[in-house]
């Protein structure tokens, strides 16, 4: 008997366009099926979108898209032999809460659930055990817990289906091996950060040996408001070695084949394609992020500050990567303390990209304003308030240019300034996707440099030069701000590993510095609130999995 040939489709679903969902579901599956295939494993969720979050509670998407899953049941029947897993929401058509905060006891069920569509029928649905809750993950808002194991059997093999989280812990897998199963079929929906790809090979080779067969893993691809979907869609044999890998950060399908002794065979010229290093991966993510979000919510190009200095920079080389030089327009709006070079270096950066490239002077812009407020600031010195009117002169001029032309603007704020709230709200902060809000400015850095060996793009000044705001004379970053090697350091401990002020100090870091940037993450946090959103490619990143308050009385000291 053949083996039972498995297609694994990485799908970018959009949340929230059911119709659209589903033809991409279909699309995949004539195309497994032409592959020769018996199953079609696509992502979690794949027929909502993932996150759905809120639209959960609308009773009519609930409905709608429990109409939108029969009716692709339907259209699948045509689709001979084929089995296809689809991950939608089972339930209550009524929804997940009649309002947001009900009883937990009270509230009709919702699960998260992937279904076995055969020949115009449902041959089982399994619904989610282990429901994640912590960092971007909030399911068990909407969702409730189901413990039963779904089996189904193809040329032999018997085959199990896990969701997710569910591999990441002991009980699914082991229950799946006591149903019998030779073979675990994986929908995940699992969003992007620097060393995941490691860590669900680890998680998956774990789940193999536990469940005693191969894994079959399928991951959702593209860029939904701040997560980012990276694919590379794997399978594990049943000893947990990786066999097959699809590409990171693209749409595709591809197949192996599943022996019953759980051997794993990559079908046509499919390669073990090894993952790429961290600035590709990163560079290649912000790139879907960019592109998705605004070729999802539908805007026709973007613009973007360009000052010459290093973060916007390679905000703009990612844009019109994303988007293509001709969907981008970069602004020079030099002010009496923009350097020469800066303006040198802004105009043959983009005029190696190709792009529109204007310059607005914001002198004038400035004077109006400091002439209106003079009488207000009468016998007061000059400080950071006329620095932030030069910001604000800007913000609103790309906004206007955003108001005119429909385009949206893409701020240049990194993650260490975001951090320390180096950065002016309702000026460098005005815009509607942030796209390196959660880069590290020594990764920005590194980014200059992977990127420019792709072809140079960025004058080597701009990287070299010490960053500037260029908002007062001699200007420099590390006048207020430890060196960024040590800001950087300061905040990934802090910030995204919860380490402690006194440990932080211990592991060697001055004092002095400690103490600066974690009084400026408490007290810059209103700032944040009113960022916009920008992709996530760290372990926690300010945004959906940062709940800092802002009203706070905590000083926490090394």
């Amino acid at each position: 008997m053949n083996a039972p040939r498995v297609a694994i489709a990485q799908i970018n679903a959009h949340v929230g366009d059911l119709c659209g969902n589903a033809e991409r579901v279909l699309q995949a599956a004539r195309q497994a099926h032409e592959m020769g295939a018996d199953i079609l494993l696509t992502p979690e969720l794949v027929l909502t979108g993932y996150p759905p979050e809120d639209l959960l509670l609308r009773p009519s998407f609930v409905k709608e898209q429990q109409e939108q899953l029969d009716e692709l049941r339907r259209d699948l029947a045509q689709l001979k032999g084929l089995h296809v897993i689809v991950g939608h929401v089972d339930g209550d058509a009524r929804g997940a809460k009649a309002y947001a905060f009900a009883d937990r006891n009270g509230r009709p069920a919702l699960y998260n659930a992937a279904s076995v569509l055969f020949e115009g029928r449902v041959l089982g649905t399994y619904r989610k055990r282990e429901l994640p809750n912590y960092s971007v993950f909030d399911e068990q808002r909407y969702f409730t817990s189901q413990a039963q194991p779904l089996t189904f059997d193809v040329k032999g093999v018997r085959f199990g289906v896990a969701i997710c989280e569910d591999i990441w812990f002991d009980r699914v897998p082991r229950a799946a091996r006591e149903a019998g199963s030779q073979a675990l079929l994986v929908p995940n929906a699992s969003p992007y950060n620097t060393g995941k790809q490691a860590e669900r090979l680890e998680v998956a080779a774990e789940c193999a040996r536990l469940s005693g067969g191969p894994v079959i893993y399928a991951n959702m691809v593209g860029g939904q408001d701040e997560l980012v979907f990276d694919g590379a869609s794997f399978a594990v044999d049943a000893q947990g070695r990786p066999c097959a890998r699809l590409p990171e950060f693209t749409s595709c399908v591809q197949a192996v084949d599943v022996a019953a002794d759980g051997r794993i065979a990559p079908v046509g010229a499919q390669a073990d394609v090894a993952p790429t290093e961290t600035e590709e991966q990163v560079w290649k993510a912000l790139v879907l992020g960019v592109r998705d979000y605004l070729g999802k919510n539908r805007f026709p190009g973007a613009i973007i500050g360009l000052s010459g200095g290093i973060d916007s920079a390679v905000v703009l080389a990612i844009a019109v990567d994303a988007l293509g030089a001709e969907n981008v327009r970069a602004v020079m709006m030099p002010s009496r303390y923009t350097a020469d070079i800066s303006q040198t270096d802004a105009a043959e950066m983009a005029r190696r990209l190709g792009v529109r490239y204007d310059v607005i002077a914001i002198g004038p812009v400035v004077d109006a304003f400091e002439g209106a407020l003079a009488p207000q600031f009468a016998g007061m010195a000059p400080d950071a308030t006329e620095e932030n009117i030069q910001a604000r002169a800007r913000g609103t001029l790309l906004m206007a240019l955003s108001n005119k032309t429909g385009h949206l603007v893409l701020t240049t704020g990194n993650k260490s300034e975001m951090t320390t709230g180096y950065c002016t709200l309702y000026g460098d902060m005005a815009g509607g996707f942030a796209v390196i809000k959660d880069v590290p400015k020594t990764l920005v850095y590194r980014l200059a440099q992977w990127r420019n060996r792709q072809r140079e793009i960025i004058p080597e000044r701009i990287i070299t030069r010490p960053p500037s705001a260029e908002l007062r004379p001699d200007q420099k970053d590390q006048d207020s701000l430890p060196p960024y090697e040590i800001l950087d350091g300061i905040m990934e401990r802090y910030m995204e590993a919860n380490a402690s002020a006194a440990d932080i100090v211990a592991a060697g870091f001055p004092e002095d510095a400690v103490e600066q940037v974690v009084r400026l993450i408490r007290i810059n946090e209103y700032k944040r609130r009113q960022a916009p959103p920008g992709p996530r490619i760290t372990p926690r990143a300010f945004g959906r999995d940062w709940r800092y308050p802002v009203t706070n009385g905590f000083r926490e000291t090394p």
